[in-house]
């Protein structure tokens, strides 16, 4: 029988512990019991999120609070600038026409990050533009996008908002969302948080809430405002997922102790040392701007990276993810974020070894593995 190992960028490997709290008898969600756990992490949100601006908690993936910032801040006929890259830059494209809204889209290609230059002429051109929406990883093609570039070039525009999906960013590495400039910022809870999905959660600035007070596009679930007013009273709008915020709870309460400092350096060194052991086997990077979330590898030539994907699920029972849409078959992916150590990811890189081996491609086994542990070993 296989053990059965979750490296892929969503959902992600929960701790025990965390899995252990989300068990107990669940309370009512309006209740005084809850009403302190849910101001609790509202407070310890902001210290992931670096902001003093209240964040909200949706009941819902991350899309869920992409869907939500559209309606929230945009009327029928708003034109927004859309950084697409990636199949999550398309989501944002997608969404924008769902809803009446007139996306710009500045096109990059995959595996490379956005220009900010190529933004700022955008938004020259564009003066009228609400919203620019990106993501600060993206995590179909593995590259960190610079936001903090970007929210000097919003910042300077009064009526323009920066909407980030950082979804597989927010607790891997930097993000200062107040100091950056960052008005609105999603996150979700199935990636660098460590819990089941099904969280997804909104921080928004001064300007945001100013857009949101005339947005005239149809909501009712998606309601930022009736959620101010309902953490003004320590509550929901709607009820909400009470097991996942109580697990959320035990999540939050680890960074704290741990500080993020050092969970950032513990998402680096992750990274890294995957990074070493992919260099180490001749592999090539598809990510030109590399992202501590994951690592996305391209597939050797004449091996189909669905192929890879496959051999570890089924014969290894190991998930990695695989390439999406045209990057379908040219890379795969492993992930670097939730109940994960080094001791995962050299398991990870001796298993795409051994797939790589069985796929006839000329590997030499072992070469990766002793890459990682050598990096792993001099880098405590």
């Amino acid at each position: 029988m296989n053990k059965r190992y979750l490296m892929a960028p969503g959902p992600v490997a929960v701790a025990p512990e965390v899995l252990a709290k989300m068990s107990e008898p669940i309370i009512h969600h309006r209740s005084p019991q809850f009403s302190a756990i849910l101001t609790r992490v509202r407070e310890d949100l902001k210290y992931l999120y670096q902001t003093k601006n209240d964040c909200l908690i949706l009941a819902s993936s991350g899309t869920g609070g992409m869907e939500a910032s559209v309606v929230n801040l945009l009327s029928p006929g708003d034109k927004a600038l859309v950084i697409r890259g990636g199949k999550f830059g398309e989501r944002w494209d997608e969404l924008c026409n769902t809803y009446g809204v007139k996306a710009v889209n500045i096109d990059v290609i995959w595996g490379k990050a956005v220009d900010p230059q190529e933004v700022k002429k955008a938004l020259d051109a564009n003066p009228d533009a609400k919203a620019v929406f990106v993501q600060a990883h993206e995590t179909s093609t593995g590259v960190k996008y610079p936001v903090e570039e970007l929210g000097k070039l919003v910042r300077e525009r009064p009526a323009t908002v920066l909407v980030v999906d950082a979804i597989s960013a927010l607790g891997v590495y930097e993000l200062k969302t107040d100091d950056w400039g960052l008005d609105v910022v999603i996150t979700g809870s199935q990636k660098s948080l460590s819990l089941p999905p099904g969280l997804a959660f909104v921080s928004i600035s001064e300007k945001a809430w100013k857009l949101a007070e005339k947005a005239q596009l149809p909501k009712y679930y998606f309601n930022f405002l009736k959620e101010k007013k309902a953490i003004e009273k320590q509550t929901t709008a709607f009820t909400p997922a009470v097991s996942l915020i109580i697990g959320l709870a035990e999540v939050l309460r680890g960074v704290r102790a741990t500080g993020l400092p050092a969970l950032f350096a513990h998402h680096r060194r992750l990274s890294e040392g995957t990074k070493a052991g992919v260099t180490g086997m001749g592999l090539g990077f598809f990510s030109t701007v590399p992202s501590e979330a994951i690592t996305v590898i391209k597939a050797p030539e004449g091996i189909d990276g669905q192929n890879v994907v496959k051999i570890l699920r089924d014969e290894y029972g190991i998930t990695i993810a695989g390439g999406q849409a045209q990057a379908k078959g040219k890379i795969f992916r492993i992930s670097h974020m939730g109940h994960l150590n080094e001791w995962d990811m050299i398991i990870a890189l001796a298993a795409v070894e051994r797939a790589l081996n069985q796929l006839g491609y000329p590997i030499e086994l072992g070469k990766g593995v002793a890459a990682a542990e050598a990096y792993f070993a001099q880098n405590k």
